[in-house]
């Protein structure tokens, strides 16, 4: 005997609408920006980490137009096809931004470095990149700050490794290790601009391209290994996993609770599936009748349930945690 329940995940810790998007919109507007303004100082100056930054900021800017289309797509209501919802969407665009990182931008930045260290051209006027980087860090960092905030709030007191492996709304942080990235990218441009001017030595520039490069590659190894645990699935936060099992234990008539399983099927939303033992005299209308009240019991103590699967089952013929 096994009831199942499903309802759109609420309240909770779901952030509202504006507060959901205002990273990826602030990285977005930010890096659209700086893509164009790194474009015109490259061919103004010459300058292949320049170029390699115009391209980083372009491509991020293609991933924020992705992840922003993995939001919408997560929010379709569950239909047919889809009975748990859509939610995995953005774990999908998510992995497939980290891909996008390696690909087009730590690939594109090894290949212009290698190609002007190899064959390097003297910077002919540095002074509008420095202007460009200068204004570049500010509105990253910007972004970044934003970024790093909603991070900080949705990590609670977990530290930053744990906070990172724990997450299950992969918006916030991706946006901030791209953000992060492009940091570092534009401090080893500006040095790479600098020493290769000052020391009249522009295989410099190229070098400080490939560094970048391996820094995005860095960078992207690291969101594809959390987007992709995601997408597999992850489970509920253990707290949450115990609280679930000791409602369920609280219950009179249940023996005892053989496991209690949860995999996110959406940064807010959770299937839950629960095996319990029954007292033996409990009837089948009379289970049915606890089965319900359990389930309404845990969506209202826990909203971001969103379908929950509860089936008695003897111990001895269960797999037990």
């Amino acid at each position: 005997m096994g009831v199942q329940k499903q309802s759109a995940a609420e309240g909770g810790q779901k952030p509202a609408g504006w507060r959901k998007h205002i990273v990826i919109y602030a990285a977005l507007v930010a890096n659209l920006g700086i893509a164009v303004a790194k474009f015109v100082a490259a061919a103004i100056s010459g300058s292949s980490s320049m170029l390699t930054e115009g391209v980083h900021s372009l491509v991020d800017t293609g991933n924020q137009g992705l992840l922003l289309y993995g939001e919408h797509r997560a929010e379709k209501p569950a239909d047919k096809i889809h009975p748990f919802g859509y939610g995995r969407e953005l774990y999908f665009w998510s992995f497939v931004v980290a891909i996008l990182i390696f690909g087009a931008g730590a690939g594109v930045s090894l290949y212009e470095g290698y190609v002007h260290f190899v064959d390097p051209h003297p910077i002919e006027d540095p002074t509008i990149s420095y202007i460009v980087l200068a204004v570049a860090f500010a509105l990253e960092g910007t972004s970044w700050f934003i970024a790093l905030r909603e991070f900080r709030e949705a990590k609670g007191e977990a530290g930053w490794w744990r906070g990172l492996r724990d997450s299950k709304d992969p918006s916030t942080f991706v946006v901030l290790f791209e953000d992060s990235a492009a940091l570092a990218g534009l401090i080893v441009a500006a040095v790479g601009v600098w020493a290769s001017v000052t020391f009249d030595i522009p295989e410099i520039d190229g070098a400080a391209s490939m560094l970048i490069g391996l820094i995005l590659a860095t960078v992207a190894t690291l969101l594809a290994r959390e987007a992709k645990g995601l997408l597999i699935g992850e489970p509920a936060d253990p707290v949450l996993v115990q609280r679930i099992r000791d409602m369920v234990a609280h219950e009179p008539a249940v023996m005892h609770v053989n496991h209690v399983r949860t995999i996110h099927t959406s940064p807010d939303a959770i299937f839950v599936a629960i095996s319990a033992d029954f007292e033996d005299g409990v009837s089948l209308g009379d289970g049915e009748a606890i089965i319900e009240r359990l389930e309404a019991e845990l969506r209202a103590a826990i909203p971001a349930l969103s379908s929950i699967y509860v089936r008695p089952e003897k111990r001895e013929d269960a797999w037990v945690d």
